[in-house]
């Protein structure tokens, strides 16, 4: 669109130009007879100025504009919708409604009178003319607003929150610059194209009707999500480039932020590894916005807790994973607090209402949180200990040292195991009661635990051998699947965060719960069997969000089926 946008400016000034100078040429060689029949007098036409064509500025119109609009509404737009009360996805449809608009001025004169009518009290007379340009570019910006990576997570976490400072301006302004700076190229590009090949210039009216056309084209398969079915037709050419760029240790230390002197030796640990490992010093609890559940409200050093051992819980009070596992804290409280176990909770929002102290207070009181909680909402700490997931627990040494880690629910038998070692090495004397009988007869004793689809973090599968970061066909293995194994069928695509479905994508799992749910992202469909029976179908469309794949009033042992859409992600699978 912006290759189009650059080449089609000047609304067939050029040919009228042309024909002009024609015109001029015409008469100079044949001056009209003079008056009375007589031969006219040749004489060298006075010199005129030359008429200079404006320049077409298109290009950098639709590209500044873009700049513009997506810095603007990534920044604001989130709270601009969430004050006024309206639907989430009005940027999207605004935007496509301008691409159609922009179409339609471009097949219609009269209606791009009409779009360039707010730019005419502009005095730049270049800036009016290019009035529909700016337009478009608005458009662009606004659909462009979604396309979300690493660097702008970051920047709409802020925006949502309202941390808009001088840094995550910068931040986005660049961002910004630097992607809309390859469009540029393509502008010019058109504009090049449109100056120098004469079929531009002699059918002008033609291409800008094809252009508009294809704009309104576009603007109608993005609102059906017709390109997300183009993409996944199409490899992804640029992955490789991409991995040999970011996936190094200097680009991730950049990139991230979380590798420092302090936490590097994390990377020994190994989420609920069936053993102590000894992974570094602990990262400082830092950038504490404020703390509760302790005395006077007053922070706790880790250096005052040495000789004790410290559980440290990231977690948040809305998640549903949290809530869980908080059962779990309070047994392990009440058994080994007297034994030398310290439980600290840091609070790290996800969401902006999670920021709130008044709203954590309560949260926690609800929840039955007594131990003492560090309200993160920098997220300082949690970069600190490297962490990405809600819940994930730290368990540290009487010396300071990070001994074992687990990230999401499950394995809590696993982990009461390790926090009674870690007692017995801190006072070999010390008397320890029982295990906490919810480790061994709740929910978890006997239902699947939550399962990453990564390609490093899976567990419990079988079948063809998983190949990381590239499409392989797999195949079920000949044998019923066992309890809390999963194998896959059809193509997939094995990544560290998500598992991509490719053509006749299949997933069983055979679980024990009583229910199911699968975190899942992009736009289709799955189709969910259980015991071979199709019993749902579930449309997917957005960012990755749980779903529920079955719901029964009791647990029991079943073989679920699970058949994808194309380009379908599946990240985690979670079971209650």
């Amino acid at each position: 669109m912006v290759f189009l946008a650059g080449g089609t400016g000047g609304k067939e000034t050029g040919r009228a130009g042309a024909e002009g100078a024609a015109e001029e040429r015409r008469t100079a060689d044949h001056p009209p007879p003079a008056a009375g029949g007589a031969p006219a007098v040749l004489t060298a036409p006075a010199p005129k100025a030359p008429v200079r064509t404006p320049r077409n500025r298109r290009p950098y119109a639709v590209v500044a504009s873009l700049v513009v609009s997506f810095a603007f509404f990534t920044l604001l737009g989130v709270t601009i919708i969430s004050a006024l009360g309206l639907p989430q996805d009005i940027l999207r449809y605004i935007g496509l409604g301008l691409l159609v608009l922009i179409g339609l001025g471009l097949i219609f004169p009269p209606v791009e009178r009409v779009l360039e009518k707010p730019f005419a009290r502009i005095p730049q007379r270049q800036v009016n003319k290019e009035g529909s340009a700016f337009a478009l570019g608005l458009g662009l910006g606004l659909l462009y607003v979604p396309c979300a990576g690493p660097v702008l997570a970051a920047i709409t976490v802020a925006g949502a929150r309202g941390e808009i400072s001088a840094d995550i301006v910068v931040l986005t302004l660049s961002f910004a610059l630097g992607t809309t700076a390859p469009l540029l190229v393509f502008a010019l590009a058109g504009r090049r194209v449109a100056e120098r090949v004469a079929a531009f210039r002699k059918r002008a009216r033609g291409l800008r009707v094809i252009a508009g056309s294809l704009m309104i084209v576009l603007a109608l398969g993005l609102a059906f999500d017709v390109t997300a079915t183009i993409q996944r037709s199409l490899p992804d050419y640029t992955s490789g480039v991409q991995k040999k760029i970011e996936d190094n240790e200097t680009a991730r230390q950049q990139l991230s932020g979380l590798y420092d002197d302090s936490n590097k030796e994390l990377s020994r640990c190994q989420d609920g590894a069936d053993e102590l490992r000894s992974c570094g010093k602990a990262p400082a609890l830092e950038g504490i916005d404020s703390w509760f559940n302790t005395p006077g409200d007053q922070p706790v050093d880790l250096k005052s807790l040495r000789g004790k051992v410290t559980l440290i819980d990231f977690w948040t009070y809305s998640c549903i994973n949290c809530q869980r596992a908080v059962p779990h804290l309070q047994d392990w409280e009440r058994a080994y607090k007297d034994a030398g176990l310290r439980i600290i909770g840091v609070h790290s929002p996800e969401f902006a209402f999670e920021k709130k102290r008044s709203n954590v207070i309560s949260g926690a009181k609800k929840l039955g949180v007594t131990w003492p909680v560090a309200l993160d909402n920098k997220l300082t700490t949690w970069d600190n200990y490297r962490n990405r997931f809600w819940p994930a627990k730290y368990l540290i040494d009487a010396q300071g040292t990070v001994r074992y880690f687990k990230f999401g629910e499950g394995q809590y038998d696993q982990t009461e195991k390790m926090i009674r070692e870690l007692l017995r090495q801190a006072d070999p004397t010390v008397v320890l009661p029982k295990p906490t009988g919810r480790a061994m007869d709740d929910l978890t004793a006997d239902r699947t635990p939550e399962t990453y689809l990564s390609n490093l973090r899976i567990r419990g599968y079988v079948g063809t051998p998983l190949t990381g970061g590239k499409p392989a066909v797999y195949r079920f293995p000949k044998e019923p699947l066992p309890v809390n194994r999963l194998s896959l069928a059809g193509t997939w695509t094995a990544g560290y965060e998500h598992f991509t479905a490719g053509a006749e994508a299949r997933l069983a799992f055979t679980y024990r719960a009583k229910n199911a749910n699968l975190v899942l992202a992009g736009t289709g469909k799955v189709t969910v069997l259980v015991d071979g029976k199709a019993t749902k179908t579930i449309s997917v469309s957005g960012s990755p969000t749980l779903h529920r794949l079955t719901d029964d009033e009791d647990p029991r042992t079943a073989r679920l089926e699970i058949r994808f859409d194309q380009g379908l992600e599946a990240y985690a699978f979670t079971f209650g």
